[in-house]
């Protein structure tokens, strides 16, 4: 987990730790398998693993954190309190295969897209708890 847990706030924790569906490094193998001989199959295996291996996804009791980046380290974050709305985009496979695609825009900070990701439902269940929680506990 690395960058993510090194960020972690005093009294922030870990609620839920978004990854990249199955079906991402399938098609990361499919690419090598079908394409490899080319040279193209390797390049796309390469930049669709290490994109797997180097991004963080995770939401906090406080805020939601993506890091992205290997040499170069990308960060978006946007606290739970700010966050304005939380859209899902599931195909009829998706929801077969229960992944999807989130986007969560914030209040004046932009928006975040999370692709491909295991369980979508279950995030944006467990971040609409959150919201409601942390909306109870601020005055």
């Amino acid at each position: 987990m690395g960058y993510v847990e090194d960020t972690l706030g005093s009294g922030e924790t870990i609620k839920y730790d978004v990854s990249f569906h199955w079906l991402w490094t399938f098609s990361a193998y499919t690419m090598l398998v079908i394409f490899g001989w080319v040279g193209i199959g390797v390049v796309v295996f390469l930049y669709m693993m290490i994109r797997k291996w180097t991004t963080e996804r995770v939401l906090t009791n406080i805020r939601f954190i993506q890091k992205t980046g290997w040499i170069v380290r990308h960060t978006e974050e946007i606290r739970i309190d700010r966050m304005e709305e939380v859209n899902l985009n599931q195909s009829l496979l998706g929801r077969i295969l229960d992944y999807g695609d989130i986007k969560i825009s914030g209040v004046g900070t932009g928006e975040i897209k999370l692709k491909m990701i295991d369980s979508p439902i279950d995030f944006q269940k467990k971040l609409n708890d959150l919201k409601v929680k942390f909306s109870a506990s601020t005055p």
